[in-house]
Order: C-alpha cells, then sequence, then structure tokens
C-alpha cells in the first residue's frame, strides 16, 4: 500500500472517530501529568540539594546523647588530625514561638570564619560583618519574615531567654528566596548571640564541621574520630545526599505504585472496550479485509492510530507537568515532600528534568496503551471479512 494513501487514511480515521479518543486521552493526561509532577518535583530538590551539598562542609560532628552540646577544645582537637582543614564550630537549635506550635532554626556563626564569611558575602554582597557581630542583629529567611511580620514584628523580635529574661533583636537582613531549600525557618545570628538565647554554655557548641580534601582519608578520619572521642555521630556529604536519594526514591515510589495500579485499571478497562470491538468497528476492518488490506496493513493502521494518540496524551500531560511544577510552582503537591508541619514553604524549583525517566515513563505508558488497543484488533482481522462484517 502506498505510503500516501495509507497516512491520508489514518488522518481521515483520526478525525472522523475523534469522539471516540477524547476520553482516553484526558484520562491519560491527567495520569501523565501527576505522575509527571511528581517526578519533576523530586528531581528539582535533588538537583538543588545536591548543588547545596558541594557548598557544604565536608563532615559534621554532633553529639549522640540527649544533651547534644559539646566542649569547644574538641574543635582544636579534631584539628590536630592528619588531613583536617577548615574546621568551624557552630551552634543549631529549635526556638519555639510562644505557644503556636510553629519554630524556627538558630544557627549561630562565627562571620569571621573562611567558610562563614564566603557564604555570607555569597548571600550578601554589602554585609557590614562588624553590625552584624554587635549582636543587636539577625539575619532571617523570608519565611520567617513574612511570620514575624503576621504577628506584628515587624523589624524585630524580642526572644526570651532560657533565664526568664528577654533580648529584643533587630532584623539586619533577609536570606533570598532561592537559599530557602535549606534555610526557609532559619535565623543566623552571631554565635554568643545564639548561645544566650538556645541557652548553651559560652565554652559549648553543638557542631563541628571540617573539609577532607583527600576523598581517599574520608573513612580513616571517620575511624579516627570514633577511636578517640565517645558518644559523636560523624555525618559525611555521601551520607547526606544516600539518605536524600532514599527519602525521595520512597516518595516518587508511593506515587509510582498508585500510578501503575492507576494505569493498569485504565488498561483493563481499555482492553476490554475493544475486545467487544464495536460493530462499526468490526464492519469497518472486515470492509478493509475485503478490499485487499493484508492483517499487516490493519494492524500497521491500528498501530499508527493508537500510537499517535498515546503521543498527544503524552506529551500535553508532561507539557502541563512543567507549566504546574516550574511556573506555578507545584501548588498543593510540593508538600508532601516539605510537609506544612512548621512555616509554610515558599521555595522556586529550579527548572531540571531527568530524561531518563521522562524516556521510562513514555516506555510505562505506551507500550501497554498500545498494547491495550492492538491486541484485541489483531483478533478481529485474523477472522475472515465476511464473519467480521456480520
Amino acid at each position: 500500500m502506498k505510503n500516501s494513501a495509507f497516512l491520508y487514511f489514518l488522518s481521515l480515521m483520526l478525525f472522523k472517530q475523534k469522539s471516540k479518543h477524547i476520553g482516553s486521552i484526558v484520562i491519560s493526561v491527567v495520569l501523565i501529568a501527576l505522575i509527571s509532577s511528581v517526578f519533576f518535583i523530586s528531581s528539582s530538590i535533588k538537583h538543588s540539594l545536591k548543588l547545596t551539598l558541594k557548598t557544604q562542609p565536608d563532615f559534621v560532628v554532633t553529639k549522640s546523647t540527649l544533651d547534644k552540646s559539646m566542649d569547644s577544645s574538641l574543635v582544636e582537637q579534631i584539628a590536630s588530625i592528619r588531613g583536617v582543614t577548615h574546621i568551624n564550630a557552630r551552634v543549631y537549635g529549635r526556638y519555639f514561638f510562644n505557644n503556636k506550635g510553629k519554630s524556627f532554626l538558630i544557627v549561630g556563626i562565627d562571620p569571621f570564619e573562611e567558610s562563614n564569611a564566603k557564604w555570607l558575602k555569597s548571600l550578601f554582597k554589602d554585609i557590614d560583618i562588624d553590625k552584624f557581630l554587635s549582636g543587636e542583629y539577625m539575619i532571617v529567611s523570608s519565611q520567617v519574615e513574612k511570620f514575624l511580620s503576621s504577628h506584628f514584628f515587624k523589624s524585630s523580635y524580642t526572644f526570651k531567654l532560657p533565664k526568664g529574661e528577654f533580648r529584643h533583636i533587630k532584623i539586619y537582613k533577609t536570606i533570598p528566596t532561592q537559599a530557602n531549600l535549606i534555610a526557609n525557618d532559619m535565623i543566623l545570628l552571631p554565635i554568643d548571640t545564639a548561645k544566650e538565647i538556645l541557652g548553651i554554655a559560652e565554652d559549648k557548641v553543638t557542631h563541628i564541621s571540617f573539609d577532607v580534601p583527600n576523598d581517599a582519608e574520608w573513612q580513616n578520619v571517620k575511624t579516627v574520630l570514633y577511636d578517640k572521642f565517645l558518644n559523636i555521630n560523624v555525618v559525611d556529604k555521601k551520607e547526606i545526599s544516600s539518605y536524600y536519594d532514599e527519602m525521595f526514591a520512597y516518595k516518587q515510589g508511593m506515587f509510582l505504585l498508585l500510578y501503575l495500579i492507576s494505569l493498569v485499571t485504565f488498561m483493563m478497562i481499555l482492553y476490554q472496550r475493544y475486545s467487544s470491538v464495536y460493530s462499526v468497528d468490526k464492519k469497518e476492518i472486515g470492509i478493509l479485509r475485503a478490499l485487499g488490506w493484508s492483517i499487516k496493513d490493519i494492524l500497521r493502521l491500528k498501530l499508527s492510530e493508537s500510537f499517535i494518540v498515546a503521543m498527544v496524551s503524552f506529551v500535553f500531560g508532561v507539557f502541563i507537568a512543567y507549566i504546574y511544577v516550574f511556573v506555578f510552582d507545584a501548588p498543593l503537591l510540593k508538600y508532601i515532600f516539605f510537609g506544612m508541619d512548621n512555616l509554610s514553604v515558599d521555595i522556586k524549583l529550579v527548572p531540571y528534568i531527568d530524561m531518563g525517566m521522562i524516556v521510562s515513563l513514555w516506555l510505562l505508558y505506551t507500550i501497554p496503551f498500545v498494547s491495550a488497543i492492538l491486541i484485541p484488533s489483531w483478533r478481529v482481522a485474523t477472522t475472515s471479512a465476511k464473519e467480521a462484517m456480520k
């Protein structure tokens, strides 16, 4: 059969029977858009986190006991280990806002420490370190600023100290929203001020971070730390990256399972529908067989028809998912990954597409869809033309 005649007949069939395909396309677009949105969100967050991890220290040491504070003397002891560089002590802790159930992550840093100074200058080109060090100012995330403003703390906040005293701190700057992935509820303070607010002794710290430039020495450094100090946890960037991969794989897997259940149900309905092919469709195949069309030609026609429907559905579904995630920032659906227990999330999802995921999703959808249409059509096409036209 000439290709021009085949293509003309194919386009004629698609146009004439468009109402038959609309239902399949709508359901397919919804399923594909939903699962694509989940994959887009997950891929974007994982990509952004891995870029962020590259700028973070190689190791973080914390205490494994209920009392998370450590003697600051550990900083010098860890610095003496061979291969350790850029060591830095920090203070982390949660500060709860009255009885509202909301909390802020207080992070106390030493702005004169090299890595901290570089990080602050990367966020704020015009930052005055001396002014920040005065202890009267804090740097907050955009969501913390919004939350405080909604509770009538426009430009400052009065912290209640563990001893019952109060400390008035002014807002110096706001962390850019592009850093909200790791700083959504963060308040940066000079380390001494943070200790005062969190009730941590002056000679204590909660986190010690450092770098080990030689990757081959990572395991050796961890072994030395565990042998030398008791009740500590040592976490490296590879472990953090693996943790995020497992967490997002779990959430992706849950949605993928729901998608597969929905897809199988849809394909069973589609297969059942085409297994009891309408009399018009049977007569159509019978007429084509009577006109000399081979079984191969009929299957080619049905394959092309179902492939075009699948392609249109897939392209529209992925396009809608892209607009929903990267233009509108995935309202509602992104909270599955970030949660809503604390402050609301204000994060701009960076466009990032895993092409391997797109190809896998395409095959996972197209093969069952085409098979659900092609197999019943083949069963009719293999019968005699007289029987098909009855």
